[in-house]
């Protein structure tokens, strides 16, 4: 089974001629001519990008979902390739309902007439790990039931293993292949398929995410029925609404565009640096309008991006460094944050961050692209070794994913226009006196319960000091008394030594 999926694999790359991934290495260069004269009929005309984008297609969701992937890792990946994957759409036929009803009464170990009033067996979303099925449950709810795909598990770890094999060809022979870092890419690729193969997991995320947003005027998120969830299974309010892409139907149900697009912007920096929780695969497929409104719905929720209270440092400091032009502050902020070398020179960072900021300062606010400043920014630092962090690369992937989404909608959108007060407000409580009395709040309770303890924790401190003090002295001691048995020993021998001498010269 391997060896054909492999086989497989191989007569896709070929007929797709991907040879020229694999085999840039002066070592193995002449096998790129070989295989070209040998496939000499292969139409070749279309770029690279092109011909990887199809190739995927044609290998499978999984190989599919992988570029989707790749494509947000702009910092490893070049740009050509990276905006050809980010078009791959997964578009998956559905499995059978019968298989979708037999997960269910595993999981629920009853029939599905017996959890459901109603359940209506032809999905109406259908992806490469799951698919959606509307029901009823018995006091009428109208609920949305997410199935895992039945035995996609195995497929999964069979496909990443071929895809770990893959990665190590292109360590070895790719001419860039470990600056690349493959493999890293693979491992990455697959916690976030393993992430999405617990439905437990996403239900968990859609739970949190409705919660930091609960009666909120500008995101809807479903609730989840945590009685009919399982690891295969998620139950959660159907969402009705209008699909963000279809502009049209948008205006003629009275939504005001411009400012759905502002609310889109909105709903990002809130989630990003207020709650340092926000949905990272908000492509237009996962978001929903709420006819009549500006209120988003969100959908899918099996990826999530998470910052700590480290990461909105970092972001604050680099934001306000860039916002002052201070290139210098934002290179020190990646230096101190332990993201480059510490033999890195700072003048050379500063005048590589400096190169891509300035220009942007002289062009129209609404002419500028946020996230492809924040994209050039991780392309430059590629010569510094940076260390670019998980969890940015999906922020840079969800602010792109906003920023093309809010630009769709308006192209007059100046996200900077929108983002700015918001930031700066957030900058000023994370950086400010605010933020000093914000602190002060949160650490008062745990000065409180720690003060009545501070005499004993201060006797127990001098006497553990004590205590180490009289062992140290002992130490010194005992070695010292070591020190004497050795040089009395040593004297000891000597003497006896001294002593059969004069012994054997008296009685001779």
């Amino acid at each position: 089974m391997k060896l054909l999926r492999l086989a497989r694999i191989l007569s896709v790359g070929l007929r797709f001629g991907l040879e020229e991934f694999f085999l840039g290495h002066e070592r193995v260069k002449p096998l790129r001519w070989l295989v070209r004269v040998t496939l000499f009929w292969r139409p070749l005309s279309e770029p690279r990008g092109v011909r990887l984008r199809r190739a995927l297609e044609a290998l499978g969701p999984i190989f599919v979902k992988f570029g989707q992937m790749l494509s947000t890792r702009r910092d490893l990946v070049p740009l050509d390739i990276a905006d050809e994957l980010a078009q791959l759409q997964d578009r998956v036929p559905p499995f059978p309902s019968v298989e979708a009803i037999a997960t269910l009464e595993t999981a629920y170990k009853k029939p599905v007439d017996e959890v459901f009033a109603e359940f209506e067996a032809a999905p109406v979303a259908s992806a490469s790990v799951a698919q959606v099925h509307f029901a009823r449950l018995h006091d009428g709810t109208a609920v949305a039931v997410k199935v895992l795909r039945p035995g996609i598990a195995p497929v999964i770890a069979h496909d990443v293993s071929l895809l770990y094999a893959a990665a190590g060809l292109v360590e070895k022979l790719f001419a860039d292949g470990k600056r690349l870092r493959p493999r890293e890419v693979v491992a990455e690729f697959e916690k976030h398929l393993g992430d999405e193969l617990d439905l437990m997991r996403e239900a968990a995320n859609c739970s949190q995410l409705r919660r930091n947003f609960k009666d909120s005027p500008l995101l809807r998120v479903p609730e989840v029925y945590w009685d009919y969830c399982g690891r295969d299974v998620m139950v959660m309010d159907r969402m009705d609404g209008i699909p963000v892409s279809q502009i049209e139907r948008l205006r003629e149900s009275g939504v005001n565009i411009p400012k759905l697009a502002a609310t889109g912007v909105e709903i990002f920096f809130t989630q990003v640096f207020r709650d340092g929780f926000f949905h990272a695969d908000m492509h237009p497929g996962n978001i929903l309008v709420r006819p009549g409104s500006e209120q988003y719905i969100a959908l899918d929720f099996g990826i999530m991006g998470t910052l700590t209270e480290v990461d909105k440092q970092y972001l604050a400091r680099n934001f306000l460094a860039f916002f002052r032009r201070d290139y210098k502050g934002v290179a020190l902020a990646h230096l101190e944050s332990g993201w480059v070398p510490p033999d890195t020179r700072i003048d050379e960072l500063e005048a590589a961050v400096r190169a891509v900021c300035e220009p942007v300062f002289d062009r129209p606010l609404k002419d500028i692209s946020f996230g492809r400043v924040l994209l050039q920014l991780f392309q430059a630092s590629r010569r510094f070794n940076v260390e670019i962090q998980p969890q940015l690369v999906l922020l840079q992937k969800t602010l792109l994913n906003i920023e093309g989404l809010g630009r769709q909608l308006d192209p007059e959108l100046d996200l900077w226009k929108t983002a700015k007060p918001f930031l700066e407000r957030w900058m000023n409580e994370q950086m400010g006196w605010r933020a000093l009395v914000k602190n002060l709040q949160t650490e008062a309770p745990k000065w409180a319960a720690l003060l009545p303890q501070l005499p004993r924790l201060a006797h127990q401190a001098l006497n553990e000091n004590r205590l180490a003090q009289l062992e140290a002295g002992l130490t010194v001691l005992l070695r010292q008394q070591q020190t004497r048995n050795r040089w009395l020993g040593l004297m000891a021998g000597v003497l006896a030594v001294v002593a059969a001498g004069i012994f054997i010269l008296i009685f001779r």
